[in-house]
């Protein structure tokens, strides 16, 4: 706020200035800031002068977007309007005559805007009213608060994630061969060729079968699952015939794994933006941080008595964190030499262990992986519990691995002397690097495998003996630790967090109250879900029918999670700071789809695709159908794609993106000044505010002017008691000003 714009004009109209202004701490300051900066060494004496020049400009500016802001007002729908019922009444009387008063043309203009606007609010409802789990979010909305509500949130973006990620893989690579005439002729399939690297012997049973092999078989992914349209191996045509076209499949399956991985990667930072925005916006100073807890951190949504509750203590706990933030602060600053060296040394310590612990973890997975590789391919049979153990061994080491390292890292955190924010935020990274890294150790596990053979190099470019069809094996490995993370799910909601409510609420033994009802962490369950897209995202390339599991999983963890929250868990009475997270869990879901890209990419363009099964038979690797198809394009369309595949283009497009990036960053820098700058302008109106008001105080204690007594003269006397500088200040004016404030004068009407 800059007191250059401020006018006060008394009863006859005249527009006057007063020497009271030049005393608000707005000015003050101002006029600090251009004797520290020596700019404008000449000052003007006169206030009369100062209103005059820098002010207007600005407050032109203010009174055109007042204007604009008036506007848009009058354009809403009047019972969107912040107004009384008498006055909604009164503004539809006033449109209603303005309206009459107008062409009919422009009658006409304002109906069809208004319509429109109504079909399209109209629209929008039905939508949302179409949107999945409206109700039951909007249940846990009410009961438990927004917090809870950005899980459950997250869960269905997934969920929408995944089916669209579905139909593509659908209406590109089955749907063609499921439509396609199924005659003589039409498809052409990737025959066996008779060499050793096309043999590929079928896991299929064959006789009479047990009933539990099929149960065997529909947990593993193999047998007669093996031969359907969930692997890989199943896609063996090469090009499909309709009446006007030729169908390549091959370059429809590599493109349709580009595509989602695009899609996805667009979605979610499209999401990311919103957050990252709300972020920079939330990023105030401790003040305002305090001040917006206080004032507004209450979740106006809760209906339920106990999250009402939950719901204070975690404002308590926020409040408390950011007072032992400022008090470890503080502790920083004050630490001397031999405690930095001593806090350090403990921080290396503890790193190393956590480093030793997951190694540990990466090598039991990397055994585990290869042992079970091994009695898979030796067909040691034992019996079903024990055959399952063994097919499931990656994922058990895994899950127990993603069970364990957490506690470790939780009780580490407690000697490393972070803040409680820090904390939480550094056990979560550590969490994601294990959950993703462990996927990427069991992906290094099986191609070191399936890379592997007893003479070097390997003939096929893979262990074709063990490994006749790879991607099907990789496909399945997927599999099975997309349903075993599902049945962990299930099991541990239902004999771990069903009977642990039974035991605190019917048992009243010490032990019990201090175990204590089972809290559902946000981040952890997020974690949970976003590792299981993680291995959706790489498994859909070797199991496209993936992503329609990973649906209908997601749509009943849902129910599940609803149902454990509402009747064994409860909210975490230390939530994870900062509402942010939906930002947060956006990060590391993009942390997990940059992570599934590695080893897709690696199988596409580097490791020689099957010769025994799947659409690329015919190539060496899965990238060499993209140059074959170019070159059966036209010329002119050849020359466009090598152009844009060039280093010249990629150089100059790289350089651009530098600039583009370069500038947006110098924006973001101009914006975030920005902020900081109307930040410092609206606490310098509170202090404006502020001295105004003790002003006015002062002024309300001025005794009653007596008839016989002229009012100059008690304001002068009161004013010298109070304040010497009040005289000359307020006096003058304080009769006589209205207090209005509108644009600067010119100079002819300035008096």
């Amino acid at each position: 706020m800059e007191v250059d714009s401020v006018f006060f004009t008394d009863r006859s109209g005249r527009v006057t200035s007063n020497p009271l202004l030049d005393q608000l701490p707005s000015y003050q300051s101002l006029l600090y800031r251009r004797k520290s900066s020596g700019a404008g060494s000449k000052r003007r004496n006169s206030s009369r002068n100062r209103f005059g020049s820098s002010g207007s400009n600005k407050w032109a500016v203010n009174t055109v977007s007042k204007h604009e802001e008036k506007q848009k007002l009058e354009e809403r729908p009047i019972r969107e309007l912040p107004k009384t019922m008498a006055e909604k009444r009164q503004q539809k009387a006033q449109r209603l005559q303005d309206a009459a008063d107008l062409s009919s043309w422009r009658q006409w203009k304002q109906g069809t805007r208004r319509y429109l606007r109504r079909l399209r609010e109209d629209a929008h409802d039905w939508l949302s009213s179409l949107q999945l789990w409206r109700g039951d979010i909007h249940l846990i909305e009410g009961m438990f608060g927004q917090g809870i509500l950005s899980y459950f949130s997250f869960l269905r973006f997934l969920v929408m994630l995944n089916l669209i990620i579905f139909v593509l893989m659908f209406s590109f690579v089955m749907l063609p061969i499921i439509i396609a005439p199924h005659t003589s002729g039409n498809i052409t399939y990737n025959l066996n060729d008779g060499g050793i690297c096309s043999v590929y012997p079928s896991s299929t049973r064959r006789g009479l079968v047990i009933y539990y092999e099929h149960i065997a078989d529909l947990l593993s992914g193999g047998g007669f699952l093996e031969q359907t349209y969930l692997f890989y191996g199943y896609y063996r045509a090469h090009k499909i015939y309709f009446p006007k076209t030729t169908y390549n499949l091959p370059l429809a399956y590599l493109l349709a794994t580009i595509a989602y991985l695009f899609l996805s990667l667009v979605w979610i930072v499209k999401r990311s933006a919103t957050g990252f925005k709300r972020s920079l916006i939330q990023d105030e100073d401790r003040f305002q941080s305090f001040c917006n807890k206080i004032f507004a951190g209450w979740d106006f949504c809760i209906t339920n008595v106990n999250a009402s509750k939950l719901k204070r203590s975690s404002l308590l706990y926020e409040l408390k964190t950011d007072l032992e933030e400022e008090r470890i602060k503080q502790k920083i600053a004050d630490r001397t030499r031999k405690e930095k060296c001593r806090i350090y040394f403990i921080r290396f310590l503890l790193n190393l262990f956590v480093m030793a612990v997951l190694a540990g973890c990466f090598y039991s997975i990397y055994k585990a992986t290869i042992f079970s590789q091994k009695a898979q391919m030796d067909n040691i049979k034992v019996n079903f519990i024990v055959d399952l153990i063994y097919e499931y061994l990656p994922s058990i080491v895994i899950t127990l691995a993603n069970f364990i390292t957490p506690l470790v890292f939780s009780i580490i955190i407690n000697f490393e002397d972070y803040s409680p924010a820090f904390e939480i935020r550094f056990t979560l990274m550590r969490c994601v690097f294990m959950r993703l890294t462990s996927i990427g150790v069991l992906l290094f596990s099986l191609w070191s495998q399936i890379t592997k053979c007893k003479e070097e190099p390997c003939v096929c470019g893979y262990n074709h003996l063990l490994y006749s069809c790879w991607e099907t094996r990789v496909g399945q490995e997927m599999y099975k630790l997309t349903i075993f993370d599902f049945i962990t799910i299930v099991s541990v909601t239902i004999f771990v967090e069903f009977p642990r409510k039974l035991i605190v609420r019917h048992c009243d033994c010490g032990l019990a109250k201090w175990w204590g009802q089972q809290e559902f962490a946000i981040p952890q369950n997020v974690l949970e879900i976003v590792y299981g897209q993680t291995i959706c995202w790489i498994g859909t390339f070797y199991c496209p029918l993936l992503p329609a599991i990973c649906t209908i999983k997601y749509f009943f963890m849902f129910y599940i999670k609803k149902l454990s929250l509402i009747n064994n868990c409860r909210p975490a009475t230390r939530p994870f700071r900062a509402s942010s997270s939906n930002f947060f869990f956006l990060c590391v879901l993009l942390i997990g789809l940059a992570l599934a890209c590695m080893p897709v990419i690696a199988s596409v363009a580097q490791i020689n695709c099957s010769q025994a099964c799947g659409p690329f038979v015919n190539y060496t690797t899965s990238w060499e159908v993209v140059p074959t198809a170019v070159s059966q394009l036209p010329d002119g369309v050849q020359g466009l794609l090598w152009a844009l595949s060039s280093e010249a283009f990629a150089v100059s497009f790289f350089v651009v993106t530098c600039l583009a990036m370069f500038y947006m960053i110098a924006l973001a820098g101009a914006h975030k000044k920005v902020i900081k700058q109307l930040r410092e302008q609206l606490a310098m109106d509170g202090r404006d505010k502020r001295f105004l008001i003790q002003k006015l105080c002062q002024a309300q204690r001025i005794p009653e002017v007596r008839p016989s007594q002229p009012r100059q003269q008690v304001l002068s006397s009161s004013s010298s008691r109070r304040s010497p500088n009040y005289e000359t200040s307020f006096s003058n004016n304080f009769d006589e000003s209205l207090f209005l404030v509108h644009s600067p004068p010119d100079s002819s009407t300035h008096v």
